[in-house]
This record gives C-alpha cells, sequence and structure tokens, in this order.
C-alpha cells in the first residue's frame, strides 16, 4: 500500500494529507484499485474514473455527520478507501469481507444500503427534509452517473425536490455522455453567480421593482425574462435542471479536485434551494486496458494486470446460450422484437441489436417502461422477449401484473441472473422472482434444468403460448445433464429423471443438478430416491406430484428461491389441500433473508443447499 494511503486509517483523515500530493495520493489509489480487483473481481472502471470525484467529496464533507448517498453504490470502493477500509480491501466482495456496495453495518459513513439505479436522489431529498425538519446542520450530498439519471425514479425526485426548497447537492458524474459542452471558467463562473445569495437577491429585486411601475413595469419585466430566458438556453448548460428549479453548476473538470472542491463548496451554501454539480469523469482512467474497454471493466472477473485479459477463460453460460437462440429464431420470425434495460451485454441481446437495429430497444435504466413498452408491442402485433436480471425484473411488478398480465400479452420474459448469483450481495440475488412472479394470474414460470432445456423451454414458449411467460436462469457457465432422451416439452409437466423409493425430490431449475448429485450419495447409505425436473414452476405438474406423493414417504422439495411465497410453500400447501398428510415435507430453499456476498458454491453450501449438505439433511429425516 502506498506511502499516502497507509495514513488514512479513518474517515476525515484526508484533510491531513498536503494539497501537493493529492496527485500522488490518486495515483496510490488507483494502484490499490487495479491490485486489488484483479485478484477479488468487482466494478473497476466506474472506481478508477471516481478516484479525484470521490477525494473532492471527502474534503469537503465531514464523515459520518454529513450524508453521502451512492446510485447504485458500485462506484463506493474509492469511499472505503477513504473511510479506513484500506486494510482489509483484499476481502471485497469475498464471503465475511467487505461488500462490493455501501453497506452502513461496515461503517456509518456509508449513510445508506445501495444497489439499484436511480434511488440516490429519493433518499437524499428524504434525508435533507429529516435534517430540516429537526433543526441539524449536516450537509446532504447524493452522486448519480448519466446512466441512472434516465431512471423514472430520478425525475421523479428531480421534479419534487424544488418544491420542498430544501438545500441538497446533487452530484452528475458525467462519465460516458456529454449533457452539455464543456465551455470552462465561463460556466463555472455563471454557475457560480446563480448559486450566490446577493445575485439572486437582486434579482428578485429588480423584478419586485419593476412590477411596481404602472402601465410599464410589468410588460418591461417579462421582455427582460424572455430575452435572459432565450439567451440562457443559448448559451449556459443544464437548462434541463434550471427549469425544474435547481441551480446548475458546471460542467466541471471530474479529474481536478481544487475545481470540484469549489463548486461542491458553493453548492453547499446555497439555502433552501438544491443544487446540482455536473462532472465529467473518465471511465477506466489509470488503467489502458479499462479506459479502451470501460464496459468490460465494468463489472469484471479476476483478469490479468498486465494484459487485462480475464482468467476464468471462455465459458458457455446460460446467457451465451440466450444470445444464440435469439440471434437464430430472430432472423426467421420477423414478429420477434428485443427489449433491454441499458445492459445488452449483460443479458444476451447485444448481437440481437447489431443485426436486427430496427427490432432492438435498450430503453435505458427504465424497468417499468421496458414492461408496459413491450405490452404495447405485443398489443400491436408484435412479440417482444424482454430480457432482465431477476433483481431488477422486480422493480417492475406492478407494469408485469397490470400491464401483461391483465391484458394477456404475450410477452416473453427471459430473466438472467435467477437465484443465487454470487459477489455482488444483497441487492443482486435473484432469490424472489418465483416468489413475485408466481403470484400474478395468466403467468407462467419455466425454469430449465440445463443449458440444452433452456432452448427447448425458449422454442415452445415461442411457438406453442401466446400468454405471458418468464424463463428463469441463473449466472455463469451452464449445467449439461447427460441424457440419453429428453422428452418435448408439454405445458405444466414434469418429467422423472430417477425413480426410487421413500424418498421423492422435486427439483427447480438448477437445482436439479444438484439432486441428482445428492441422489448418489443417498444411493451409498442405501436410499434410492425419485428425482423429479419439475420444468414448470406454475403451473406445477399437479397430477405428477399427486400420484407420486402417495407413493412416498419423504417430499423434498429444491429451488433456488425464498421459501415465503415460493415453490416450496406452494407445493407443501397443494399437499395439505389435497390431504396428502402423511409424508414428510423437506424444504431445501432458502431462508427468508437477504443473502450476502460470497461465491455461490460458498453460499449454498453456508444455507445447506449444496449437494453434500441435502444428501446429509434427508439421510436424516429418512432414518427418523
Amino acid at each position: 500500500m502506498g506511502r499516502l494511503l497507509k495514513q488514512i486509517v479513518k474517515e476525515n483523515d484526508i484533510k491531513n494529507i498536503a494539497p501537493e500530493d493529492y496527485r500522488e495520493l490518486a495515483k496510490e489509489i488507483r494502484i490499490k484499485l487495479v491490485r486489488s480487483v484483479s485478484h477479488t473481481g468487482g466494478h473497476l472502471a466506474s472506481n478508477l474514473g471516481a478516484v479525484e470525484l470521490t477525494m473532492a467529496l471527502h474534503l469537503c464533507l465531514d464523515f459520518p455527520k454529513d450524508k453521502l448517498v451512492w446510485d447504485v453504490g458500485h462506484q463506493s470502493y474509492v469511499h472505503k478507501l477513504l473511510t479506513g477500509r484500506a486494510e482489509v480491501f483484499g476481502t471485497l466482495r469475498q464471503i465475511g469481507g467487505i461488500s462490493g456496495f455501501p453497506k452502513v453495518k461496515e461503517n456509518p459513513s456509508d449513510t445508506f444500503d445501495t444497489g439499484h439505479s436511480s434511488t440516490s436522489l429519493s433518499v437524499a431529498l428524504g434525508l435533507a427534509k429529516a435534517r430540516d425538519l429537526k433543526g441539524t446542520d449536516e450537509k446532504v450530498f447524493a452522486v448519480i452517473g448519466d446512466g441512472a439519471l434516465s431512471g423514472g425514479m430520478a425525475f421523479e425526485a428531480l421534479n419534487n425536490a424544488a418544491a420542498l426548497k430544501s438545500n441538497m447537492v446533487i452530484v452528475l458524474n458525467d462519465n460516458k455522455m456529454s449533457i452539455a459542452p464543456n465551455v470552462g471558467g465561463m460556466s463555472n463562473y455563471l454557475g457560480k453567480i446563480r448559486a450566490n445569495q446577493k445575485y439572486r437577491n437582486l434579482k428578485a429585486n429588480v423584478e419586485q421593482t419593476l412590477d411596481k411601475i404602472p402601465n410599464f413595469g410589468q410588460p418591461i419585466a417579462s421582455h427582460i425574462k424572455r430575452a435572459k430566458d432565450s439567451i440562457k438556453h443559448l448559451f449556459i448548460p443544464g437548462m434541463l435542471f434550471e427549469d425544474m428549479g435547481l441551480i446548475y453548476i458546471g460542467p466541471v473538470d471530474g479529474h481536478n479536485i481544487n475545481e470540484m472542491k469549489t463548486a461542491f463548496e458553493t453548492a453547499a451554501s446555497v439555502e433552501d434551494q438544491p443544487t446540482l454539480v455536473h462532472v465529467l469523469t473518465k471511465k477506466g482512467k489509470g488503467y489502458k486496458p479499462a479506459r479502451k474497454h470501460p464496459s468490460v471493466f465494468h463489472g469484471v472477473e479476476q483478469f490479468d494486470i498486465g494484459t487485462g485479459e480475464t482468467l476464468s477463460g471462455e465459458q458457455i453460460t446460460y446467457t451465451k446460450i440466450f444470445e444464440q437462440w435469439l440471434l437464430a429464431v430472430g432472423g426467421t420470425r420477423e414478429e420477434i422484437v428485443s427489449v433491454c434495460a441499458a445492459m445488452p451485454d449483460g443479458t444476451g441481446v447485444q448481437a440481437f441489436s447489431e443485426k436486427y437495429p430496427e427490432r432492438s430497444f435498450d430503453v435505458g435504466i427504465a424497468e417499468e417502461h421496458a414492461v408496459t413498452f413491450a405490452a404495447g408491442l405485443a398489443a400491436g402485433g408484435l412479440r417482444p422477449v424482454v430480457s432482465l436480471y431477476s433483481t431488477f425484473l422486480q422493480r417492475a411488478y406492478d407494469q408485469i401484473l397490470h400491464d401483461v398480465c391483465i391484458n394477456e400479452m404475450p410477452v416473453i420474459f427471459t430473466v438472467d441472473r435467477s437465484g443465487i448469483v454470487g459477489r455482488d450481495g444483497e441487492t443482486h440475488q435473484g432469490i424472489f422472482d418465483i416468489s413475485y412472479l408466481s403470484s400474478m394470474p395468466n403467468m407462467t414460470i419455466l425454469s430449465p434444468m440445463d443449458g440444452e432445456e433452456l432452448v427447448s423451454a425458449l422454442n415452445f414458449v415461442l411457438d406453442t403460448m401466446n400468454t405471458p411467460a418468464a424463463i428463469r436462469y441463473p449466472r455463469g457457465k451452464a449445467y449439461r445433464i447427460e441424457m440419453e432422451k429428453r422428452p418435448a416439452f408439454e405445458y405444466g409437466k414434469a418429467e422423472v429423471l430417477a425413480e426410487g423409493r421413500e424418498v421423492l425430490i422435486l427439483a427447480v431449475g438448477n437445482m436439479v443438478a444438484k439432486a441428482l448429485a445428492a441422489a448418489k450419495l443417498l444411493e451409498k447409505n442405501r436410499i434410492s430416491p425419485t428425482v423429479v425436473n419439475m420444468r414448470f414452476v406454475k403451473p406445477f405438474d399437479e397430477d405428477l406430484v399427486r400420484s407420486l406423493a402417495k407413493k412416498h414417504r419423504i417430499v423434498v422439495t429444491m429451488e433456488d428461491n425464498i421459501y415465503s411465497g415460493g415453490f416450496s410453500e406452494k407445493l407443501q400447501a397443494f399437499l395439505q389441500k389435497e390431504r396428502i398428510r402423511r409424508v414428510k415435507c423437506l424444504a431445501i430453499c432458502l431462508p427468508d433473508v437477504f443473502v450476502e456476498h460470497g461465491s455461490p458454491e460458498e453460499l449454498y453450501e453456508k444455507y445447506g443447499m449444496d449437494a453434500e449438505s441435502v444428501a446429509e439433511k434427508i439421510s436424516e429425516v429418512a432414518v427418523r
């Protein structure tokens, strides 16, 4: 660790660093980021771009008294380093280590736990109003990126911010596109004038004086205002924010600490009005591979520092299989259109969008709009495929229910990152989708057991269904379960993979592979279970379950979802309803908790869902 970074052992220690050493400290931080993330994986490019920005914020704020809310929070690594977590930074995203996102339980300087986009302004506005009502004097800052600003919640908060007349500072970290050209010193000068209380008082006094002049005063004031506003629209950036009632300062060089510090201090001095500071940064700054390929290094696995190449190698993932399927059927089915929300690479629709741009729609970070837009596409006679991560799809619950399911629109939801996702932790685990989707009438939920069955499920939905359907699949390398023959899909029907006695295992999705592995371990204890691949979570195969449950003493359900509202709970309710009460039920699923960060394998083991733990639990129940 660098000489200067070693001196920062707790929050606010950066204020003891001499200004002439800021550049060297920024360099040390970037070295620390690259070296650590090359081992742990994580969000590198965004943090490299926010080094000086974070330093400037820490020079202006007093932690934990002042409040800093990070939008999404994946760019908070530098903040963690500057609040005394440099020594444990090597545990980033590791089980038992520090999170890759803000966590108040780690350090009160993190202010608020985040992980989803476009929430920071609402949180900060709430903190600012709470401060006003309590009569305290802490500063409230929110950092939001240009991408996150496209989210609907951000605009709702902006709309409300001016009405509440509370000082808060919004830092727009613009690292991708320029909202307005950087006009340098003049822009900063004009921003300071508009933020200056004396200027605003003078402007108000002039307008009031003119209004008092009989006959001529109001027309003169009106003409001056129209002329002034026209000139401002021509020459001053940020008029969108000005028109919404915010004071705009910028653009500011996001790698000039002194310039940002001045802008932040000016913004914080404004009374009774929110201020937006527009900061221009370079994503991936300081590490050539990340600067050259910022999207690759947005969220990266372990990589070689010298080459920038990831160490995991090429894998056939579920996302890749879906990508190939979409590209193939897109060539033969012109009614297919793709909809995603700012993650074409992550959800596997990039290749389709490049080949069929007129049928591909990336709506930005706007999941709610994506779903209702897809409903409109379907109502217009097209067949939309909406590709979202499980954890982000839940943001559009009402739109799925109200606009897709009530209208019975044939929208296909490809639910990527279902189940345990891993190192991004609580906010990103896809462990709620069965619960929230299965509560919706007219929704069908499929959960294929491996990569080959994913293709079959997609084809089945496209070829035979004309109602809403969600196909859920996990992150990472696709399983391939060896089978001599795979029966064709039939709506709502499951598939018996192995026939045994006493124990019936009903497995969902990627838990099928674990069920088969557990069955092999059980055979050593002379327990030969029946293993069923459910295929459909909703509707599940009631006829098969009813028949098999009556022939077995123990019924085991396996799913990568929480118990509440999940397949296990619904299966047990079904057995009660059918008065099949002589069986013992064992639910292998996640408890009703938010699952922390760690590798999927570590988390499955921790929660007793790996093959060894499952076999042990079944054996214990079997001998009772």
